[in-house]
């Protein structure tokens, strides 16, 4: 049972999946959002590729909790996933997540170039490994 995580952003998507036990998230890719919404066919591979049971959407909140505009437009977006991919779909508080990502490749002494090419699979990846911390405790 693999879920895979997406971190929902205005120009790209950022793609991690677990690993069959649903212990680990692992960062798999960056889609680049298009007019032809070309991402949705890619995820949908992705899905048979992997054998992805659910997926997990990043839900950008603001501070004191309510879901702004940004956050209206990743419910349509999981709404639509739900439809298209006939899986469970689950929004996840993604507050900080890009933020923690960008810090920790800093931290790391990567360069701004390539940490523009990896924050987002980061990103990702940290909601995904919060969903799994979350669902196994209890």
């Amino acid at each position: 049972m693999k879920i895979l995580g997406l971190d929902y952003g205005d120009r790209r998507i950022g793609v991690a999946a677990s690993d069959a036990f649903g212990w680990t998230a692992q960062g798999l890719e960056v889609l680049e959002r298009r007019r032809d919404e070309g991402e949705f066919a890619r995820i949908a591979e992705l899905v048979r590729e992997h054998e992805i049971s659910e997926i997990v959407v990043g839900l950008p909140k603001n501070m004191n909790g309510t879901v702004g505009p940004r956050g209206e437009i990743c419910i349509a977006f999981a709404e639509r996933l739900r439809d298209e991919l006939n899986l469970p779909v689950h929004l996840w508080d993604e507050r900080l997540t890009t933020m923690a990502a960008e810090r920790t490749l800093i931290e790391a002494d990567v360069s701004r170039k390539k940490r523009k090419q990896v924050v987002d699979k980061m990103a990702a990846s940290l909601i995904l490994q919060n969903y799994l911390d979350a669902n196994s405790k209890r």
